[in-house]
């Protein structure tokens, strides 16, 4: 729960800036974690990665994409599994991609 309370947390400030500023506007770190938490909100609302790609289709490449920027490795290789693949293991990842991202924003 530690990990979902913080991606809300965290999310909803990135969510207000996007919608303030628009997704231009987000840091890679912030843009990774407001994919991160589309798809979150997908699986643990719907159950499968569908509603992810109606709030934001490219949340997956752009989500593997930045985390390999940033050199995120479990996150990269969890945003590069194919779809089916991240909806069955997405909640199995969570907590080590979210430690991997708030390691990132320590740093």
């Amino acid at each position: 729960m530690e990990n979902e309370t913080w991606l809300i947390e965290t999310a909803d400030d990135v969510i207000e800036k996007k919608v303030e500023h628009g997704v231009n506007a987000l840091s890679p770190i912030e843009h990774l974690i407001y994919c991160l938490w589309v798809a979150d909100y997908s699986i643990r609302n719907a159950g499968d990665l569908d509603t992810a790609a109606d709030l934001y289709e490219p949340f997956q490449s752009e989500a593997a994409s930045i985390a390999q920027a940033l050199s995120l490795s479990s996150t990269h290789q969890g945003f590069s599994l194919p779809a089916k693949t991240l909806e069955r293991e997405f909640l199995d990842r969570f907590d080590t991609m979210c430690a991997e991202i708030q390691s990132h924003l320590a740093r």
